[in-house]
């Protein structure tokens, strides 16, 4: 890490209580700055299986809500990250700006806690607290990076009306310019401060860089930058990429390509674009914003955190001639199903490090979204944050316009927006380009095993098996998990579970292990329910939730029949919530308040001894949807 650092002219504070010379106001903060180590994160890192190699990077802290100001949940608040950069011997460091009213409208993972007209609570609440502690004169000395409201002013762009893509939420926020005040007011205070240096989000190429999209968006950043009392010297410059996955520098395909006569313009994955990665975007941007009014002094930024596409999927050269979606999709270093896909992105790895004028006009390379810390979390969790759920973060969800109606390449499993996701972190490490070296040892989790399903069942017993994990070193074992507690461990792919009650319901999971210790997080838990007493004959029936998505849900339920042929059946339960049934398949269902009876039809009431049959649903619910004890009678 010293030599990159040197050799890109920026530092990391490596501790010591010096303070940093005075400075005067300096183009580009970046160049021979001393970065700050988030301690916070750094921790994080360093407990990750090989984590420690890059435990040392600098990383922005983010100001997602007003309690963060002052610290929440253990984490340190803005003053203490303050007080540990000097303690550092650091001079520069970054912190997001991210409370806005209606903040995120068109992503519900990230939604805040402040509603669309609350303005004057941004104001006096978020940015006036922090406006006032940067201005500390204990704080003179240090450089202090603020990025300026990720996703909104691009929103503003695309997504408020009259495209696919549009949301009532971002209409609302156009049309009442909350967007637009609560950045200039941002800019305005920030910026009167003499040691503190603004870069405004704008997106990324995917997003902002077809023809349509580039001059509006410079149009939009200039409104924002001369509003509510803010000017554009209150601007050092931009960043793109935030907190995205987009290739910095994609070395196989350019623009200019064409393959037999068509361009690569016209191929699927770049969709008539402009771009095909950050850089050159990042520098087609500038020129725009310089024509629109911004100084030419404006620098760029790039989050490279997890735009790296290491790994064995990386491709070492251009794609195959033989037609131009060939060329792209064989040569292109970003592997996502879609550029439009955002969160925790599968097969990723983390970027460029930190690095000051890595290429002209770019005043650094920075690492702004922390590896490792979620975007959103697989399925709706209750928080006191104000995030929401975004089916864009669950990987089974078949997308919508914004990812051209793709499946969204998300990580399952994943928490709350900004918690510590292990999964992410690993997968990062594993897939980073340049290859991270000096952590040590395998740290790559197996696959989540996936299929769980009930094989059998007696009064007393539960018999299971799933699909094999995969892993880079080789799965060893697998847990098994009844209600959260392991009870037994297996090499196989399957396993019987003993000492069970009768005509109990069970629920199940389970954890793939490799040689090194690294554990998958838990497979789609499997309620099974054992025989009643007496044995072999009648029915059995297993409840899977198959997809949620915070107001609805899909389900399976797996009849099966006992030691003798059955000519019909009957499942009932009762929901523990206010579980509604829409629409069912394969089965008769009604529903009389929180009770349920699925009946056979015509084709699948015979089933021979031991054979099963599986009917599903659709169903709507508020709050939890816990899995019901389910009831089945053979006639």
């Amino acid at each position: 890490m010293g030599a990159l650092a040197l050799a890109s002219g920026l530092g990391v504070a490596a501790g010591g209580t010096a303070r940093a010379a005075a400075a005067a106001r300096v183009d580009n903060p970046f160049a021979g700055a001393r970065m700050y180590v988030n301690p916070d994160w750094a921790a994080h890192a360093a407990a990750e299986p090989g984590g420690s190699a890059v435990a040392g990077q600098p990383t922005a802290v983010w100001l997602d809500r007003i309690a963060a100001i002052n610290g929440t949940g253990g984490a340190m608040g803005l003053r203490a990250h303050l007080d540990k950069a000097l303690a550092q011997g650091a001079n520069l460091v970054q912190f997001v700006i991210y409370d806005l009213p209606g903040r995120d409208c068109a992503a519900l993972a990230s939604n805040g806690e402040l509603g669309p007209t609350d303005l004057a609570r941004y104001q006096t609440e978020y940015i006036d607290p922090i406006a006032a502690i940067m201005g500390d004169p204990a704080y003179a000395n240090l450089r202090i990076v603020n990025v300026i409201e990720p996703d909104s002013l691009p929103n503003l762009v695309t997504n408020a009306g009259g495209t696919a893509g549009s949301t009532e939420a971002c209409a609302t926020m156009k049309a009442n310019g909350n967007y637009e005040k609560g950045v200039g007011y941002a800019l305005h205070k920030l910026g009167s401060l003499g040691n503190t240096y603004n870069y405004v989000d704008a997106g990324h190429h995917g997003w902002l860089g077809w023809d349509s999209n580039l001059g509006p968006s410079a149009q939009e950043l200039y409104k924002a930058a001369t509003s509510n009392g803010a000017t554009v010297d209150d601007v050092t410059g931009f960043i793109v990429n935030t907190a995205n996955y987009s290739a910095t520098v994609e070395k196989n395909v350019k623009v200019t390509d064409s393959v037999n006569g068509t361009t690569v313009r016209q191929s699927k994955w770049v969709d008539w674009n402009q771009y095909v990665d950050e850089q050159s975007y990042a520098l087609g941007l500038r020129d725009k914003l310089i024509a629109t009014g911004f100084p030419a002094s404006i620098g760029m930024l790039v989050d490279t955190s997890r735009n790296g596409w290491g790994g064995s999927a990386r491709p070492s050269g251009p794609g195959p001639l033989t037609s131009v979606d060939a060329y792209v999709d064989g040569g292109r270093l970003d592997r996502r199903i879609h550029a439009g896909n955002w969160c925790n992105q599968s097969g990723a790895g983390l970027g460029e490090r930190p690095a000051a004028s890595p290429a002209p006009n770019i005043d650094a390379y920075v690492w702004v979204k922390p590896p490792g810390e979620s975007d959103g979390a697989s399925s709706a969790v209750a928080n006191d944050e104000g995030k929401g759920f975004d089916r864009m973060c669950d990987p089974t969800y078949t997308g919508n316009a914004r990812n051209g109606n793709n499946l969204t390449g998300a990580l399952p499993n994943a928490p709350l927006a900004g918690h510590w996701f292990s999964a992410q972190f690993q997968e990062l490490l594993k897939n980073a380009y340049p290859p991270v070296t000096g952590g040590g040892g395998d740290t790559q989790a197996p696959s989540v095993p996936t299929g769980l399903r009930s094989t059998g069942t007696t009064s007393s017993s539960v018999s299971l098996s799933w699909t094999a994990s995969t892993d880079d070193t080789g799965v060893t074992a697998y847990d098994v998990y009844r209600g959260g507690t392991k009870v037994g461990t297996t090499a196989g792919t399957s396993y019987t579970d003993t000492g069970l009650t009768a005509a109990t319901a069970y629920s199940y999971t389970v954890k793939a292990r490799d040689a090194a210790g690294n554990t998958s997080a838990a497979s789609t838990a499997l309620s099974v329910t054992t025989a009643p007493s007496g044995g072999g004959s009648g029915c059995t029936a297993a409840y899977t939730v198959t997809n949620s998505w915070g107001t609805g849900f899909t389900a399976d339920v797996t009849v099966k029949a006992g030691g003798s042929a059955v000519t019909s059946w009957k499942v009932t339960w009762t929901f523990a919530g206010d579980q509604r049934i829409t629409n069912a398949w394969s089965t008769t269902a009604t529903q009389s308040g929180q009770a349920v009876s699925a009946v056979n039809v015509d084709y699948n009431g015979s089933l021979a001894a031991g054979g099963s049959t599986t009917f599903g649903f659709q169903g709507t619910y508020s709050g939890t949807n816990a899995v019901p004890t389910l009831t089945c009678t053979a006639g």
